[in-house]
């Protein structure tokens, strides 16, 4: 017993010895402190400093100060976004878990406010892997003898005869060192309800390619009304304003209420299921189920945002009339107030077996009438800051191969008999005005069309041109 205890106390003194002489070699180094503080000074023409390097997952602190004016400071990568009252301060915790380089800036409100001061937030390699990387292995041939390998040194200890022998990098200690333990994840900070993102996951139907964050439940929700607001061609101004007064700019008209969730499965990739209670000729209850993956953020080398996104839809709460999407979310600042969007898609089977058609199956002359079987659409959109927290919306989405909208019979005006049937489609287009609170998103829209899932919103289902819209919301919110 007592040499089994000599044994150990000579390992332990021995490797107390290796590492202090280890530790003394190396540049001093001390544990890094649980926050770093940060100062931050902005006036009206100036932010110092204007770059600011951290460590992945180093926990800091922003001491933000205002010397004069009030300013709006914002780290948009980071949904980082305060008001700093004039003469005042404002702290702010981040603990950034990717490395890169990201914008951050500032600017004046109100009439004092001026041109936005842009500055660069880096963050490089995590501070653990400035830490020395220390392994000991156990000789099983040798009792009594360790291996210990730090700062690319090896060396052989023997408590047996208290040597200590230093190795060569070639050779191999008797059992294969265990493997250094990963680096535990930082932990997930408390997202604050007036923080706000530079656009939310739809302008007003076309998706952005705003990543889903890990592990988050989103609730998106559409409210698309029937009536129109603008004037029907055969209207004119007295009674239009009767009409929209009457029915309370068409807030009385019938309406689609459409209600969607998402789920972050990792940082990249999440699952989406949404529900349309849209029912007409072609299509009706449906129900989408889809993947999307974040590629790219628009930071580092990167010029744009990136995502791809696939899709089944199947009517009759996915019962029946399948439809499959593939679709691409490109997006790019094109300013710092301007984001611009890009959205093309393939809809495979969106008129599967002329299901469009099907209520006119007694017609004999609607045989003429070619749909087609797929569609491919093209969505651009445009997201403009006009408040750190506000934006103003436009969209646009024209299609080729089959177009969605309503079909109508021709009439011989002599003898009343039809005389064939035509398809009238519109591509859809829409606006409208959102604004962002942290988890929440409200949208006020515009547009011609209250068709929303992936395979529906090119087309305006009312057959409405681009200068008549009707009235309608989204609502987004992150519950975790």
């Amino acid at each position: 017993m007592m040499k089994m205890r000599g044994t150990f106390s000579g390992i332990a003194a021995s490797l107390l010895i290796l590492l202090s002489a280890v530790v003394c070699a190396a540049n001093p180094l001390t544990d890094p402190p649980e926050s770093r503080e940060i100062k931050i000074t902005a006036t009206r023409d100036n932010l110092s400093p204007r770059t600011i390097r951290v460590f992945k997952g180093e926990h800091i602190k922003l001491v933000v100060t205002s010397q004069d004016i009030d300013h709006a400071f914002a780290i948009s990568e980071f949904n980082i976004a305060k008001e700093i009252k004039a003469t005042q301060s404002q702290v702010i915790e981040l603990m950034p878990i990717r490395e890169g380089r990201f914008q951050l800036s500032c600017s004046g409100l109100g009439e004092d406010s001026l041109s936005e001061m842009v500055g660069e937030l880096v963050v490089e390699e995590s501070i653990e892997a400035a830490l020395p990387k220390i392994r000991v292995t156990f000789e099983p041939a040798a009792r009594g003898v360790v291996v210990v390998e730090a700062n690319g040194e090896r060396v052989r200890i023997d408590t047996s005869n208290n040597t200590v022998e230093r190795l060569s990098r070639s050779e191999e200690p008797g059992q294969t060192p265990p493997q250094a333990p990963s680096q535990p994840a930082a932990p997930g900070q408390r997202e604050s309800s007036r923080v706000y993102e530079p656009y939310d996951y739809h302008i007003v139907n076309i998706p952005t390619p705003k990543a889903v964050r890990r592990h988050s439940l989103n609730m998106h929700f559409t409210h698309r009304f029937q009536e129109t607001i603008t004037p029907f061609d055969d209207e004119d101004a007295s009674q239009h304003i009767a009409r929209i007064s009457k029915d309370l700019l068409g807030l009385d008209s019938s309406s689609v209420s459409s209600f969607g969730v998402t789920y972050g499965i990792t940082d990249r990739l999440y699952a989406n299921v949404y529900r349309s209670p849209l029912c007409q000729p072609g299509l009706c209850k449906t129900i989408e189920l889809g993947f999307g993956f974040h590629l790219l953020d628009e930071a580092g080398r990167s010029p744009i945002a990136l995502s791809a996104y696939s899709s089944v839809e199947g009517d009759y709460n996915f019962t029946e009339r399948f439809t499959y999407n593939f679709q691409a979310m490109i997006g790019r600042s094109v300013t710092k107030y301007v984001n611009v969007f890009f959205s093309p898609a393939a809809h495979i089977n969106s008129n599967g077996s002329n299901r469009f058609k099907e209520f006119l199956s007694s017609q004999p002359l609607a045989a003429g009438l070619r749909l087609g079987r797929h569609s491919g659409s093209f969505g651009f959109g445009v997201n403009g800051r006009i408040r750190p927290t506000t934006s103003l919306l436009f969209e646009y989405t024209p299609r080729v191969g089959f177009k969605m909208g309503q079909i109508s019979a021709d009439f011989d005006p002599t003898t009343g008999q039809i005389t064939g049937f035509r398809n009238r489609s519109e591509a859809a287009i829409g606006f409208g005005i959102e604004k962002r609170i942290g988890r929440h998103v409200f949208s006020l829209t515009f547009s011609n069309t209250q068709a929303t899932t992936t395979a529906r919103y090119n087309s305006s289902n009312l057959a409405l041109p681009p200068s008549k819209f009707a009235i309608g919301f989204n609502l987004f919110r992150r519950l975790h």
